[in-house]
């Protein structure tokens, strides 16, 4: 049965649309994420946008919008197998309006390209084209067929066709198409990797993956059949044309990307960190401490960096590096760089930009993964005393230092000394659930000088059979207190004050990544004063 929080598939009323405005106006109104202009419309009166009765040998276990009141997901299940199909509900359309459809479409892309005001407006140039295009063609048509018709024109001229309500799904993070003539499948926050309904044919499939490249200022061709970049919206995806490598046809995977970045107190609301572990590694970023995050893929390694990125001072100097952007920082001193392939023979690498980046006299550079040679000139910054932060895939502490210490990244041991902290973070399951968590804070503490070896300690581990973190001493700490002139009862002190101000910023529900660096700016500014405000909210 359907949620009862998520209206019926007919019953489109004029909550989620909001207010609608007349279409003399032919403005747009935000739906859902989706702009698109509405005309007065009236659900009682019209038929509606879209029906779904249901999957013969399915339950359904929710359905809820993606883009009202176009599109929505039913998730059903199927008891024989034990498994979920997400199902993706559109208008139908009937043969007469498709036909219009494949007409409109033709007629409509040229005039789009010729005009000027595409860009500030597309909704509203749209709605004017298919307005003029059906008073040259004499036809006559209801409100919903409008509506209808303009949905399906703006999926493909402003949205991502078939995977468009997909992208609208917050609760969908990677999509992935294995070939022609086979389904979508996602990986959903609720139910893990699901089937979906949707599918492509051979020439759809090629088509969309050169849409994809070309949407991402990148070439794909069947000589150069395999790119790695970014979406304009900051989704990263991977993409595969042809036979030549994929031999079920082209192929490719979408990770998206958060409208908005995640904060320390999401992660500390997901169990990812506990808030002794947050307010440790704060004030270690504070104090110039260098971080690596490791992981296995999907692990939330770069979600973790970016997040403790906003633990950063206000006005300190940070420089970013990348392959395929995905920090965001709300950083006013803060310079995006990224690299360049395959142009003319002219590539610029991680190790051209690190290198470039030293000139720019930072306090923190952030590396979005070191894999290569650009890994020595990181811990040659950190030598020279800049703070730096990045990500390896790795398991465990002792695979970081493995991989450091041999090909292809090859990073000296004495050099390898000069990093602080290693975040080890699991993609694990607790109960049913499939969790991220913080495995393991270890502090990297020189070479022990009868074995050779590489010294470290863990301070923070996670138990996973009862999901909590323990706590070990923490010689970092001492580091801390005694670069700072403090006594061991003011370093706790500050470390408590912290742990109060994150609790009271996860009471306050304060998620957005603007205000929660704004709170964190007032805390660097006046910390007694940001406290005595936090007793007086209390008490």
């Amino acid at each position: 049965m359907s949620n009862p929080e998520t209206p019926e598939p007919g019953d489109f009323v004029s909550d989620p649309l909001g207010h609608i405005q007349s279409w003399l106006s032919r403005t747009a109104t935000v739906l859902s994420g989706s702009a698109v202009p509405t005309a007065n419309y009236d659900p009682s009166r019209h038929g509606t946008l879209v029906e779904f009765d249901g999957l013969d040998g399915y339950n359904e276990v929710e359905r809820y919008w993606l883009n009202a009141p176009f599109a929505f997901a039913s998730i059903n299940h199927d008891p024989d197998r034990d498994e979920h199909l997400y199902q993706v509900v559109e208008p139908s359309l009937t043969d007469i309006e498709r036909e219009l459809l494949d007409r409109l479409f033709e007629d409509i892309r040229i005039p789009l390209i010729y005009r000027d005001d595409v860009d500030t407006d597309p909704e509203r140039v749209l709605a004017e084209e298919l307005e003029a295009r059906l008073e040259e063609y004499g036809v006559v048509i209801e409100p919903e067929t409008f509506y209808r018709l303009f949905y399906y024109l703006h999926r493909s001229f402003q949205g991502y066709g078939h995977i468009d309500p997909l992208m609208h799904d917050p609760d969908i993070e990677d999509i992935s198409c294995d070939g022609a003539n086979l389904p979508i499948f996602v990986y959903h926050d609720g139910y893990t990797d699901i089937e979906t309904n949707i599918t492509y044919d051979a020439d759809e499939l090629n088509d969309f993956v050169i849409q994809l490249a070309q949407r991402s200022g990148r070439h794909v061709s069947v000589s150069d059949p395999v790119v790695s970049t970014t979406l304009p919206g900051g989704s990263r995806i991977e993409l595969a044309l042809g036979e030549e490598v994929t031999p079920r046809g082209s192929a490719f995977t979408i990770r998206k990307y958060a409208d908005e970045p995640f904060t320390p107190i999401e992660l500390l609301e997901y169990g990812t960190f506990s808030v002794e572990m947050l307010a440790y590694l704060w004030l270690a970023i504070e104090s110039n401490k260098s971080l690596i995050f490791a992981g296995g893929t999907a692990a939330g390694k770069t979600t973790s960096m970016n997040a403790l990125a906003m633990f950063l001072p206000p006005r300190s100097k940070v420089l970013s590096i990348e392959d395929t952007r995905e920090l965001s920082l709300y950083h006013d001193n803060w310079l995006s760089s990224v690299t360049r392939e395959r142009l003319d023979d002219s590539d610029i690498t991680m190790y051209d930009l690190l290198r470039s980046a030293l000139r720019h006299r930072p306090e923190y550079i952030i590396v979005g993964e070191v894999r290569g040679e650009e890994a020595i000139t990181l811990f040659q910054a950190m030598n020279t005393g800049h703070t730096t932060f990045s990500t390896m895939h790795a398991d465990s502490v002792q695979t970081v230092i493995n991989r450091l210490e041999n090909e292809p990244i090859n990073v000296p041991r004495p050099m390898v000394q000069s990093l602080d902290i290693l975040c080890v973070q699991v993609l694990a399951r607790s109960g049913d659930e499939r969790v991220r968590r913080a495995k393991t804070l270890a502090e990297i503490e020189g070479i022990d000088q009868r074995t050779g070896e590489l010294d470290y300690s863990t301070t923070y581990n996670w138990r996973a059979t009862e999901d909590r973190f323990s706590e070990n001493n923490s010689e970092l700490l001492d580091e801390i207190r005694e670069e700072r002139g403090w006594s061991q009862s003011e370093l706790l002190t500050e470390l408590r004050n912290r742990q109060r101000f994150l609790r009271y910023l996860q009471s306050e529900g304060i998620t957005d990544y603007r205000k929660f660096t704004a709170m964190v700016n007032k805390y660097y500014a006046d910390k007694e004063q940001v406290i005595a405000n936090i007793d007086d909210a209390i008490a």
